[in-house]
């Protein structure tokens, strides 16, 4: 995703600032029944957060099922309350959504190509809050945050483009006084459920190309990070109000998996868009094909680095300390698998672990963190137990291993090696700060590795041979939908289109031609002469 550059530089700047290992920030213990109402953090209040939230929003805000307590992961201490959807709130704005459509569908694409560049705006000027909220509510780091808000601000600038270029073709007809000619048309509503390591981005994506295809949108955000949600849409319906367009064409109804449920068996959601696990997406995707709709899945992904014996390791070590730890290891891009090379091996874990040496961890809202909490402690329940499965099944703990005592989610950024390249755990995909170092013996080895689990989202090589790399992006190379040389796995630009193959599911958002998933296609014939005649030069008279 689009952090990359700006992470690479802080990761720089602080490993040089802050050289002690794993050092703890002071942890803070809010006087406050909730974050929100406490001093510290009184700059959620500029975002139009309070204590108690109301988590639906259909044009007005509103919200009549269970309240929620959202939690900072940091110090598991609670942030706010939100009101979230009732099945009967879901009914509402789903009519109101599809009357809002209506309206908008007739609005000309270069027009709400102008929404869409307003709403890019708008976000511009609470990136650094947002940014923030993020960091509290989910944990990433507040370099990362701000990114996630960049790629919606950045994914708006190349809707507002496409806004005037999402055109169709004319073909040449075989018959006289006929034109053929394809036109793309609006699905009508499109649902996002959206997952809480990407809060934010993963929506801009959807979104923004929706809308300016002419759809409206219904969006379910994770039930973990409902206030990024509640702050998202209080900035999205701010722009459409102002615009006297109707707040529905981008509702949000906050919930859980009743309100998935609901979103995934009706019909009127004519795409339902779906980030998250590989379990939980396969059982969307049959609901969604029961009803012969449209879904986009991004899944799961079990991510490998490849490193062959030309690499330059520098680059090596760099890439693989932000695609390994970034995030706490929580992107669905982060590198669960470095296959390197014998002839660099020992060498590049010697320097990796030391590198995870020099990363500060603490607070992620606090400016010079590095490595920020797990989201929740079943995070740190598997990652106990994938570390527990990994030494049974004959690996050795260069690093990490352990639960960091702190408050908060804590767990070391870990490196393993010794395993199987198919060791039932390195074939899993485990959503912690944990990568698995295999030893390969050449580089179509490796590749074949690469390709051998089930998920087929990121995958990077590093090299210096030419013909390697034109092998590694073709037909018997890597099988990723993302595909990589000498770049790590995460870091993606928002004009490719992002996604992955076999469980990962399929999907493709942001740029390219992903667009053409929130559209139908109308292949028409006009006769624009007085005759009739068939296609094929059939009579039938």
């Amino acid at each position: 995703m689009a952090t990359i550059t700006q992470v690479f530089r802080v990761f720089a700047n602080h490993a040089r600032r802050y050289p002690s290992s794993l050092h703890n920030t002071r942890y803070y213990s809010a006087m406050a029944n909730f974050l929100v109402d406490d001093p510290k953090y009184s700059w959620l209040q500029e975002l139009g957060l309070s204590s108690k939230n109301q988590g639906v929003y259909n044009g007005k805000w509103c919200g009549s099922g269970e309240e929620i307590t959202t939690y900072c992961p940091a110090n598991n201490q609670p942030i706010a309350q939100v009101i979230t959807g009732s099945p009967s709130d879901y009914e509402n704005s789903i009519q109101l959504t599809r009357a809002a459509w209506e309206q908008w569908a007739d609005i000309p694409g270069p027009q709400r190509g102008e929404i869409v560049r307003q709403i890019g705006d708008a976000f511009r000027e609470k990136k650094h809050l947002l940014g923030k909220l993020i960091a509290l509510e989910m944990g990433k780091i507040v370099a990362e945050g701000e990114g996630e808000v960049q790629e919606y601000i950045d994914i708006c600038d190349y809707a507002v483009g496409l806004s005037r270029m999402f055109a169709g073709h004319i073909y040449p007809s075989e018959r006289p006084g006929h034109m053929l000619l394809e036109q793309w048309n609006p699905l009508g509503i499109v649902g996002v459920i959206t997952a809480f390591n990407f809060p934010c981005a993963v929506y801009g994506w959807n979104s923004a190309l929706a809308m300016v295809c002419g759809n409206a949108m219904v969006w379910k955000g994770a039930p973990s990070t409902p206030l990024v949600s509640v702050a998202m849409t209080r900035v999205i319906s701010s722009v459409l109000e102002a615009n006297n367009i109707p707040g529905a064409v981008c509702s949000l109804v906050s919930g859980g998996a009743d309100i998935g449920n609901l979103m995934s068996t009706d019909e009127r959601v004519n795409l339902l868009s779906f980030t998250g696990s590989t379990e939980v997406g396969h059982k969307v995707s049959l609901k969604v094909q029961e009803r012969f709709g449209k879904f986009l899945l991004e899944l799961g992904g079990n991510n490998a680095i490849v490193v062959n014996e030309d690499a330059d390791v520098d680059m090596v070590v760099r890439s693989a300390l932000f695609a390994c730890a970034g995030t706490a290891g929580q992107r669905c891009t982060t590198t669960r698998r470095l296959i390197l090379h014998e002839k660099v091996h020992d060498e590049i874990v010697a320097r990796l672990v030391k590198a995870y040496g020099q990363l500060r961890v603490g607070d992620p809202i606090e400016e010079g963190t590095l490595y920020g909490p797990l989201h929740n402690q079943e995070a740190v329940k598997k990652f106990e137990e994938a570390v527990k499965a990994a030494k049974e099944q004959g690996g050795h703990v260069e690093c990490g291993g352990n639960v960091i005592e702190r408050p908060g989610n804590y767990v070391e950024p870990t490196i393993i090696t010794g395993l199987a390249h198919d060791a039932p755990i390195v074939m899993k995909e485990t959503f912690v700060p944990i990568v698995y170092v295999l030893k390969s013996k050449n580089v179509d080895e490796a590749m074949k590795w690469n390709n051998e689990v089930k998920q087929g989202l990121s995958s990077s090589l590093f090299t210096k041979d030419m013909s390697t790399i034109y092998k590694w992006i073709g037909p018997k190379g890597s099988d990723c939908g993302l595909v990589n040389v000498n770049i790590p796995t995460s870091g993606a630009e928002i004009g490719g289109a992002f996604g992955g193959e076999k469980h990962t599911g399929g999907g493709r958002e942001s740029g390219s031609d992903s667009w053409k998933q929130y559209v139908r296609r109308s292949t028409c014939t006009i006769n624009f002469s007085k005759e009739l005649p068939l296609a094929q030069g059939i009579k039938f008279e």
